[in-house]
């Protein structure tokens, strides 16, 4: 029995093998799991594991790596094997670490109140005054309910004999939760039934416990609490797990520049106005969050936030100055300061640990450096752990120097050879392999004061076998943790917004009343993600506009003869006006068929293209990541594929016209999935609003321009461009039902221009921004833009008899036309500068009062 998949496991003798026993047996907890994984055949494991990976792009799960060559916006990677541990072992784990979060928090509270700890010399002053993370303007803040640490995480690895073993302690604003819910998704849809059969703990109560613990101890005074979660912005290396904490959370996120204080009171910056804000569940860290009185060239904080939280108006969680207690220095006093602020032994020891800034400690440590890691003192210096074993002579002798240069600023620790575990081999094979991991462990607190560990967490893996550092910058893995069960969970890990269920809410009248406001109330869009919305269907529509204009252009390009040939190049003509960058004719004649092809192409798969396809999916992902919270599931993964829709601009070189083609089709099928979603798949706030307003701007601004461009052609040429000009406004079928005949001016000009029922027709453009407008100032006020109305007034004035080519009106009317496609094209620069202007940077809004 599982000879299949363990014959060729390499496991390691001086080392703690996480699914063997010293003898080679399985361990009773993971037989379930290999006896399932033995019935299944090569080809559905690889299958599994493919669909994870899938997942994982599909999801936009990722790991922002700076100069890392998978791009920015690295995927997140997820081994199919979980780790797995036992319900006994689970008990007295998670008991430990709850001791060390109390006791982690009662020396915050010391640290900046009594300092009793530094009095009674149970911490050197050196320690925690000779770094930057401690904060002196924050001593004597007190948090509501006195919690300090509302979320907190441990790095746990084990010795070789088994033991757990304190590795880190992350105290600011520790990542992981969010990808760790991600992974149990991913591996539910992967692996349900051995899921289900193992009795897998759910990880969602832990999020709730989040959720209620920041809303209760809000100081909201009666208002229904706003929590946000502020984050660094879309470059940060976890910006993804950013963005799935707030949708699961149900909170808004926002960036330093979405916040403000006001009357010592942080408010978000919202489209209609200014929303007092009573909590924030902060990724930003410490010195960050208040350029006032922290760190003064930090463009992401929020000025006066400090004193904010002084005079108790907002909770910030975690509190400020809470990374003071990230030093690895700290380990090795924590023992006595356990037992002298909690009356008790401390149960999860940190791996044995001397702060060189003491003198014993540096002579243990340069005596037996061979032995050691030496490590960093303080979280802000930037310094990759050095293992004495593996220094050559000469570098022994630098970091000698160093460490009697600045013997404060190093921690000596054990070399604890971390445990192994399982992993699918990534070479397609069907085999296992090992690979040394460490484990994650996430502790909330509930508004109570009392602590709750996830049941689960994130294991992260290293990237090679035999090697000890698995940190995920350096091209780690992550893997799923499965705390069983002695029953089946009636709980799934579905993640969905949360909140306070209104059945819970008591019967007092007041009560009833508030949940009633609530129920009415719409949400408060921030200004930053009404603006991304904003341009979200700008790009949507401009990259929609461009795929159909170079797709009837590059459809005409091919076996060109005569009058063919004089037109394609009008097309082109055409289409250099409109921006793309094609080849124009010099002293030695025009440019070839095929040099005009190809920078048909590079308008294609450019991304450095001004005008151009891949650049605009670019950036339209790009405003969508921000506003992901804003997003159903099936909308954001439709719009985190866009991007690898074309090719990138190394290969568009030796694209054919028909492969280019292809990508256009691809893409033009992707955009009108996206509006769909738009009109079908999203919630119709003010948002939504501002998404359709620059669609329709933007969609305004393309025809009158392409239109524009048409008139400049005599009629000749018109007459012989008209089947193209309604391909590249997308209405070649409206025009077939309606008029049944082949393209002539009058009709086309009447459907593109006049057609108040045409949805790529200019008036209709008008139309709906006219409308759109209306419904914005109706929820929002302040607004006042009568651009469309009077476009459409203009539009009315035409006769469409005096733009016939036989008409005696027709120079004028004409003349009257191009400058109406003009004031259109330069109306929509002035509506979207005025939209910017009332609602993007609202430095001067009212201040919106709280649902009371």
């Amino acid at each position: 029995m599982y000879q299949r998949l363990l014959e060729s496991y390499p496991a390691e003798a001086d080392r703690y093998d996480e699914m063997l026993e010293p003898g080679g047996r399985l361990r009773p907890h993971w037989r379930t799991l290999i006896d399932q994984l033995e019935g299944l055949s090569p080809e559905i494991l690889r299958r599994r594991a493919r669909e994870v990976r899938e997942a994982i792009a599909a999801d936009g799960v990722t790991y922002n790596v700076y100069a890392d060559p998978q791009g920015a916006n690295r995927p997140w990677e997820l081994d199919l094997l979980p780790q797995i541990i036992s319900a006994d072992e689970w008990q007295t784990l998670s008991a430990a670490v709850i001791q060390r979060a109390r006791l982690l928090n009662a020396v915050l509270a010391d640290l900046y109140g009594p300092q009793t700890l530094l009095s009674e010399g149970l911490l050197p002053p050196a320690l925690v005054f000779g770094q930057h993370g401690y904060l002196w303007p924050c001593r004597g803040i007190e948090p509501p309910a006195g919690i300090h640490l509302h979320l907190y995480a441990i790095d746990l690895a084990r010795s070789p004999d088994g033991h757990w073993w304190v590795m880190s302690d992350r105290t600011q604003g520790p990542s992981g939760a969010g990808y760790a819910l991600q992974n149990r998704q991913i591996m539910s849809r992967a692996m349900p039934d051995t899921v289900r059969d193992m009795h897998v703990q759910s990880l969602l109560k832990f999020f709730h416990t989040l959720h209620d613990s920041l809303s209760a101890l809000a100081p909201a005074g009666g208002e229904t609490p706003l929590v946000v979660l502020l984050t660094p912005g879309p470059y940060n290396e976890t910006y993804s797990e950013h963005a799935f904490l707030a949708h699961t959370l149900g909170f808004p996120l926002v960036e330093g520049a979405d916040l403000m204080v006001r009357g010592d009171m942080v408010y978000l910056k919202t489209l209609s106005g200014l929303r007092r804000v009573h909590a924030i569940l902060r990724r930003l860290d410490d010195d960050y969050c208040d350029p006032l009185e922290l760190r003064s060239d930090s463009a992401l904080g929020i000025p006066g936030l400090v004193q904010a939280a002084r005079l108790g108006n907002v909770l910030i969680a975690n509190s400020l100055g809470s990374g003071v207690l990230e030093s690895g220095a700290l380990h090795g006093f924590l023992p006595a300061i356990c037992q002298r602020l909690l009356g008790q032994p401390l149960a999860l020891p940190a791996v044995a640990s001397w702060w060189c800034g003491e003198k014993p400690a540096l002579d243990y440590t340069l005596a037996n450096l061979e032995q050691l890691v030496i490590m960093p003192a303080f979280p802000s210096m930037r310094m990759q752990p050095v293992y004495g074993h593996s220094l050559n002579a000469q570098s022994r002798q630098r970091l000698v120097e160093s460490l009697l240069a600045q013997p404060h600023a190093y921690v000596a620790q054990e070399w604890v050879r971390l445990s192994q575990a399982p992993v699918l081999s990534r070479s397609g094979e069907y085999r296992l392999m090992s690979r040394a991991v460490s484990l994650r462990v996430f502790v909330v607190a509930a508004a109570d004061g009392s602590y709750h560990v996830m049941p689960g967490g994130l294991t992260r893996v290293a990237p090679r076998q035999r090697k000890d550092v698995v940190s995920m910058q350096q091209g780690g893995a992550s893997k799923d943790v499965w705390v069983l069960s002695p029953v089946r969970p009636d709980v799934c890990d579905v993640a969905t917004p949360m909140s306070a269920p209104l059945e819970e809410i008591d019967g007092r009248q007041s009560a009833l009343d508030g949940a009633l406001n609530m129920i009415r109330s719409t949400v408060d869009i921030s200004s930053h993600a009404g603006e991304n919305l904003f341009w979200m269907g700008r790009y949507a529509e401009r990259c929609d506009n461009l795929a159909h204009l170079l797709r009837a252009t590059l459809q005409r390009s091919t076996d060109l003869q005569g009058e063919a040939r004089e037109t394609f190049y009008q097309l082109c003509e055409i289409c250099r006006g409109l921006g793309i960058a094609l080849p124009s004719a010099s002293a030695a004649g025009r440019p070839t068929v095929s040099a005009m092809q190809q920078g048909l192409i590079a308008a294609i798969a450019d991304p450095a293209a001004s005008v151009g396809i891949a650049g605009n999916l670019r950036h339209l992902h790009h405003c969508g990541y921000q506003v992901r919270e804003h997003l159903s599931l099936d909308n954001w993964q439709a719009l985190n594929r866009m991007p690898g829709l074309v090719a990138d601009v190394s290969g568009h070189a030796g694209l054919t016209p028909a492969a280019a083609l292809h990508m256009l089709n691809n893409v033009i099928q992707a955009c009108v999935g996206l509006a769909g979603h738009a009109l079908d798949d999203m919630t119709r706030d003010e948002g939504w609003h501002f998404l359709m307003l620059g669609r329709h701007i933007e969609r305004m601004t393309h025809l009158a321009a392409l239109f524009g461009q048409f008139l400049r052609l005599p009629p000749e040429r018109q007459n012989r461009t008209l089947p193209w000009l309604l391909e590249s406004a997308n209405s070649v079928v409206t025009y077939r039902v309606r008029y049944r005949r082949a393209p002539e001016w009058l009709p086309v000009l009447h459907l593109l221009v006049f057609d108040v029922s045409n949805p790529h027709g200019i008036a209709f453009q008008f139309h709906m921004l006219e409308r759109y407008l209306s419904d914005i100032a109706e929820q929002l006020g302040t607004l006042s833009m009568d651009t469309p109305a009077h476009l459409s007034a203009v539009l009315r004035e035409f006769e469409l008899q005096d733009l016939s080519h036989d008409s005696l009106f027709v120079a004028d009317a004409h003349a009257r036309l191009v400058q109406l496609m003009r004031d259109a094209i330069a109306g929509a620069f002035s509506l979207s500068d005025e939209l910017a202007r009332h609602f993007f940077t609202p430095l001067n809004a009212p201040v919106s009062q709280g649902v009371s």
